[in-house]
């Protein structure tokens, strides 16, 4: 209901100020006398009942007899748009932008039909020619930076966004925006400074405190995650992104347990998802429940999608190891490899025969197996190929 009472004001105020003027006005009177009469005041108490239905019956008549009346346009524009009737509305108020090239509440409503299409439609367009109208109005110039952004061109929007945020630094919408800028350009000093001075104002508010997490977690500075995630976990926000990032700058913390605490948060919100149980499943291994950690993995295991599988191979059979379950563990590995086919999980399979089953010949046969297929790329991995290929090598 704010919404569409916030849109009928917006609506009405516009279209008030953005009358034709002139002859356009009094050619407008005479064409109105020939056409069905329409009541405003009815008009209005459909819109103030949110009757926009039967506005549209009661307004039908009009429009029919007279398209170029841009007051009954405009209404039935605006009672199209408050049922979903995207393509009668978009008719409508390009029928008055024809009429009327200046009529903002025209210009407004169509960008705000345009900017959810593919690659903005014309928003962009319409959006520049309500800025040329009133280029004081800082929420125009946000609006082209919108559409700029919409389009993946953040540097053509940048400007836009910092002019909006020039004439009003208050505005929460164009600090996110120029925030989301900044941080994606890497300039995490600027946009931290900005969403701090507007969380003074205004402390809960989401969208911020997911940019703030974003950025603090982009350069690492997890201590400052912690404040602002915990926030979000007290305003029950499901925001899945944020969350795992406040898990994790637990977790590379050391602060295991609120690792735990964060993902079991994100469970009993409904968040049932594979890398919760993966983290979760990690920060018990750290805890040497590796028991725990297994259940966990196993839970990762059935939803996981793709080669993420093999994250949760190899992390059982680290748990299993621990546990000096080498047989468990040497049947993950070779699971992982029968999947996934990395050089490296025959080179554990190896070790895992070799040092902690002291099964040489099977170990000899995984070994070999890891040698014809070896990419080493890091010096670890070089060591290891040094070592296979030196002790199992054909000569052996």
């Amino acid at each position: 209901m704010r919404k569409s009472f916030t849109l009928f004001f917006l609506f009405a105020g516009l279209v008030a100020s953005a009358q034709p003027e002139g002859g356009a006005a009094r050619e407008g009177s005479a064409r109105d006398a020939a056409q069905p009469s329409v009541d405003k005041a009815r008009v209005m108490d459909f819109f103030q009942n949110q009757e926009f239905s039967e506005a549209i019956e009661y307004l039908s008549p009009a429009v029919r007899a007279d398209s170029g009346n841009v007051q009954v346009l405009s209404w039935a524009g605006y009672a199209y748009y408050m049922t979903e009737r995207m393509t009668e509305s978009g008719n409508c108020f390009r029928k008055v932008v024809s009429l009327d090239s200046n009529n903002v509440s025209a210009l407004h409503y169509l960008v705000l039909l345009e900017i959810g299409e593919a690659g903005g439609g014309e928003a962009l367009e319409y959006s520049q020619r309500l800025l040329s109208l009133q280029p004081s109005r800082a929420v125009w110039w946000r609006t082209v930076g919108e559409c700029w952004r919409r389009k993946n061109k953040p540097d053509s929007a940048l400007p836009y966004f910092e002019k909006a945020y020039e004439l009003a630094p208050k505005d929460v919408k164009t600090v996110a925006g120029l925030a989301d800028i900044y941080i994606d350009k890497r300039q995490n000093a600027r946009a931290d400074t900005i969403v701090d001075y507007a969380l003074l104002q205004d402390s809960n508010n989401v969208s911020l405190l997911k940019l703030r997490v974003r950025s603090a977690y982009q350069v690492q500075d997890y201590s400052a995650v912690l404040l602002s995630g915990e926030r979000l976990v007290r305003l029950e926000d499901p925001s899945v992104v944020s969350l795992t990032w406040l898990a994790l700058s637990y977790y590379n913390l050391q602060q295991y347990p609120d690792c735990i605490r964060v993902c079991d948060h994100m469970l009993d919100m409904g968040l049932e998802l594979e890398s919760v149980y993966y983290y979760q499943a990690r920060a018990y291994t750290k805890l040497k429940d590796y028991t725990r950690s297994n259940e966990l993995l196993a839970k990762a295991l059935s939803k996981a999608i793709g080669n993420t599988a093999e994250w949760y191979f190899d992390a059982r059979a680290d748990n299993y190891e621990a546990l000096k379950d080498y047989k468990s563990a040497l049947a993950n590995s070779d699971t992982s490899y029968y999947l996934f086919k990395s050089p490296v999980t025959l080179y554990n399979c190896g070790r895992i025969c070799e040092s902690e089953l002291h099964n040489l010949a099977l170990a000899k046969q995984y070994y070999r197996r890891y040698l014809a297929v070896a990419q080493p790329k890091t010096e670890q991995e070089k060591k290891a190929y040094a070592y296979v290929r030196k002790r199992w090598g054909k000569k052996n």
